[in-house]
């Protein structure tokens, strides 16, 4: 007969026999022992492989179950003693919901909400397992790495308490730099160095080091954030301070459910001093596929600073007053039974510049437009280019175990196409025939197109772990630059922009990007575990002929008719990372670890190749811009800057204890700087280090209340003549803390948190030479609170409450004192001087039905 499979929100039914199988075979298949032997996996893995084997139907949380490791099963058992055994010390209960049929549900012994396993004081929890420091499965406590990871409910209580996604990362991951409120996020590194941020294991990083990849997707379809801290090459380069892997929300088997969500943020200082936000979801599915499709729309209004001034709006690297984005995000998850699994992910991604109001700036004397007279935020923009970030990905993930003599097979490949468009932005050139300096105002448009695949191995012979694979990647980058009527843009104050001509910004290039890695963990004993890797990564690139973007804005002014492209070229480098560390289990609730890892970053292409050129002197307005000296792309390798990183842990998870640390210290063998005359890069043989303490303490009640801090104590220098100077506040990161408290219940929930950023100094100057900087400290204050109700036929609904920058403090942002620092060659001061924004209160109202 036909199996009626009943049908609960949030939960898993697993079919583990085929359609027409009597229920008398479940009954059999329940009772009678059988042979096990199952490797340590991830609980929901094992939970499948029991079920499919023994014949039985189980309903479980499939989402919650995947994060933690169940144990190896080996021996001869009943189905129901084979799942209590995984289920010892998960904090899940198993419950016989009729022949053949069960159910496991989380124990809510202690008359509290249960957050994850480990929330539950007094209970011995199953290790969490994390994919974000192999690449597959693996549960922390066999990890020596400091990993963080960010839960769906954390991620919701930020964002629905008005938090944007920046901040929330720098308030929630201890060795992340406190997040801006521009668009960019250029500065906010981990562990003072560059992380590489992905989604579902894609990377959004390129060769084109650009800082957009926060502006990338809507916390409503975030499930959980992982995060590696400290230089690593296991999904490539540019992730010499760490990876930050943002993990999509995915559905489960079960009728079709929804979320529907709004919500507002005000500061209350002016009539547009507001946002909105929306997003509606739908997910569902049966034992065979389950997909979810959801659009997430904001809209952001004006930003006034604690003094009830308006902010200025950033014209160096985009602003989000006044911006409008949608994030259209669909998921697929296909059962293909022996066959293996499939996870599909299409998203849609644009986030621009919606006027609003804009930066108008009064031409100083002389008609200066880089040095006004007046600043002002007005109405009129108008622009043939309009900023924004326009982003597609397409994913598919293939899962199959028992390959090739019992190994697990993981292939992903993946295709990311992405537009990013700048505000406009005044300059002037020398005139290469005397006189006056010669004026434009333009904008720059970057496009970024990557695709490839990634393929792995995975043998488990319980003692000894071994994964081994092939990585192949392509991009392609180009970008131009809109050169607008200069006559009219300085004319309007900086608010009318039509385009005249497009020119080359910088030059464009292709890579091909092949890499092959090998990874061991082996048991020594039962409680310390070695492990070990290795990964070659070889880099073709080809760049493309290309004109010294200053003479081509000279040419389109006017003086000259045309200039000599600087030759392309084909070129390439590699390099092989290793790593390898050991992990020792004091007890099953404490390890400690140390480990050596290498990452390495390359110098971005766009900015190195190509620029630099001189030009002969022009002989006159109809002449042609001859060459002079430039960079052979074809006679100049651009190595690997390689990274070596040590660190020291130690992890400590029982009861209501949560507990992690980590001394680090990393190094690398050369350093990239920026001309801050040009904007261009130049390698530089110095040496840069990074050393310090990060950590977190979190402690939680069985009723509910919580406290906690974490910490990042940090000290950036750079080697100069053979002495370590404290390194320049437009490349270092400051140390932090943060400190919270509150309540959460089954019914409402309450949070005050703190950040605290300390006072950077530095003994050199980021640019040229001189004095040393410095940043000043900076200390924030947030306030949230939710109530959840409960309405008919299961629906449930939330209202959430946040005050952010509690105490309306007024401050110049991070990236305000280092845009000073960059373009203090290109513009006045007064264009840079970005405050944050004041007190601003949200609401948000959710409804799950």
């Amino acid at each position: 007969m036909n199996l009626t499979h009943r049908h609960i929100r949030g939960y898993r039914l697993l079919p583990a026999i085929a359609l027409g199988i009597g229920l008398a075979t479940s009954v059999h298949g329940q009772a009678a022992r059988m042979e096990f032997n199952q490797p340590a996996i991830a609980l929901d893995s094992a939970i499948n492989q029991v079920a499919r084997q023994s014949g039985v139907q189980v309903l479980f949380d499939s989402d919650h179950a995947s994060r933690l490791m169940a144990p190896a099963l080996q021996g001869s058992y009943t189905a129901d003693e084979a799942l209590q055994r995984l289920l010892a010390r998960s904090g899940l209960v198993l419950e016989a919901r009729g022949a053949g049929t069960y159910v496991i549900v989380r124990d809510t012994a202690v008359g509290q909400p249960v957050q994850s396993a480990g929330a539950i004081s007094g209970v011995d929890t199953l290790p969490m397992v994390t994919v974000v420091a192999s690449r597959a499965p693996r549960s922390i406590d066999e990890t020596p790495n400091t990993v963080w990871v960010i839960e769906r409910e954390q991620i919701e209580a930020q964002a629905r308490a008005g938090v944007p996604l920046k901040e929330m990362l720098g308030q929630l991951v201890p060795g992340l730099d406190m997040g801006g409120q521009m668009r960019t996020n250029f500065g906010q590194n981990l562990r003072g160095r560059p992380a590489q941020v992905m989604i579902d294991g894609i990377s959004l990083n390129g060769s084109r080091l650009l800082s957009r990849q926060f502006d990338s997707i809507d916390p409503f379809n975030i499930e959980r954030i992982e995060v590696l801290s400290g230089a690593t090459a296991i999904y490539g380069g540019n992730a010499t301070g760490g990876i930050i892997n943002i993990i999509t929300k995915r559905a489960d088997a079960s009728a079709p459910t929804f979320t529907s969500e709004a919500g507002i943020r005000t500061g209350g200082r002016g009539s547009d001093d507001f946002s909105w936000h929306g997003a509606q979801s739908i997910q569902g599915g049966n034992d065979v596929a389950q997909g979810r499709l959801a659009i997430a729309y904001s809209r952001n209004g004006g930003s006034y600073d604690g003094n009830g001034d308006r902010v200025l709006p950033d014209i160096t690297q985009t602003d989000l007053q006044w911006n409008q984005s949608i994030d259209v995000l669909g998921t697929a998850d296909i059962d293909l039974q022996e066959w293996g699994t499939l996870k599909l992910l299409a998203q849609y991604y644009d986030s621009g510049y919606k006027p609003g109001k804009a930066l108008w700036m009064q031409p100083g004397p002389g008609n200066n437009i880089l040095n006004p007279s007046d600043l002002d935020v007005r109405d009129g923009f108008s622009s043939d280019v309009e900023p924004n970030t326009r982003r597609h990905l397409l994913a598919a993930d293939y899962h199959k175990p028992g390959v090739l003599g019992g190994q697990e097979l993981y292939l992903k490949a993946y295709h990311r196409d992405e537009s990013l468009k700048f505000y406009p932005f005044p300059g002037a050139d020398a005139n290469p025939l005397g006189g006056a300096r010669v004026p434009y105002w333009s904008t720059s448009t970057q496009e970024t197109t990557t695709y490839g695949f990634k393929a792995m191995l995975l043998k488990d012979w319980s003692r000894l772990r071994l994964s081994y694979g092939v990585d192949y990647d392509h991009e392609k980058f180009k970008a131009n630059q809109t050169m607008f009527d200069v006559n009219r843009a300085i004319g309007s104050g900086g608010l009318q922009f039509r385009e005249m001509s497009s020119l080359g910004r910088y030059p464009g290039f292709e890579t091909d990007i092949w890499s092959a890695y090998a990874q061991a963990d082996a048991k020594l004993t039962d409680q310390l575990t070695f492990s070990a890797g290795i990964r070659h990564q070889k880099v073709d690139i080809e760049v493309a002929d290309f004109a010294q973007v200053a003479q081509q804005r000279l040419v389109a002014a006017g003086y000259g008719v045309a200039a000599q492209a600087i030759p392309g070229g084909k070129n390439d480098y590699s390099t092989t990372l290793i790593n390898a560390g050991l992990v020792y289990r004091l007890t099953p609730a404490q390890q400690v670890w140390i480990n050596y890892s290498e990452g390495f970053e390359l110098a971005d292409p766009a900015k190195y190749y190509g620029t630099g050129a001189t030009y002969k002197p022009l002989a006159g307005a109809n002449s042609v811009w001859e060459l002079d000296r430039y960079l052979s792309v074809s006679g100049t390798s651009m190595a690997a800057i390689k990274t070596k990183s040590m660190e020291v842990g130690w992890r400590f998870n029982q009861g209501g204890w949560h507990a992690q640390a980590a001394l680090f210290h990393s190094q690398s063998d050369k350093s990239i700087a920026v001309d801050r005359s040009t904007l261009t890069i130049q390698l530089n043989e110095s040496k840069v280090r990074n050393y310090g303490l990060e950590g977190q303490v979190d402690y939680r009640w069985d009723s509910g209340w919580f406290v906690g801090s974490s910490f990042l104590l940090l000290r950036t220098e750079q080697q100069d003549d053979g002495t370590w100077n404290r390194r320049g506040v437009y490349y270092a990161s400051p140390s932090k803390a943060t400190l919270y408290a509150g309540r959460q219940t089954d019914r409402w929930g309450v949070r005050l948190q703190a950040a605290h950023s300390l006072r950077l100094n530095s003994d050199v100057p980021s640019f040229g030479t001189g004095p040393g900087e410095s940043l000043p400290s900076l200390t924030l204050f947030d306030l949230m609170a939710n109530y959840r109700m409960k309405h008919g036929n299961g629906a449930r609904g939330t209202i959430s409450l946040g005050v952010q920058n509690l105490f309306d403090k007024t401050y110049a942002t991070r990236w305000s004192e280092q845009a000073k620092l960059a373009y203090a060659s290109s513009i006045a001061p007064s264009v840079l001087d970005f405050k944050g924004q004041g007190r601003t209160f949200a609401l948000t109202y959710t409804l799950e039905y």
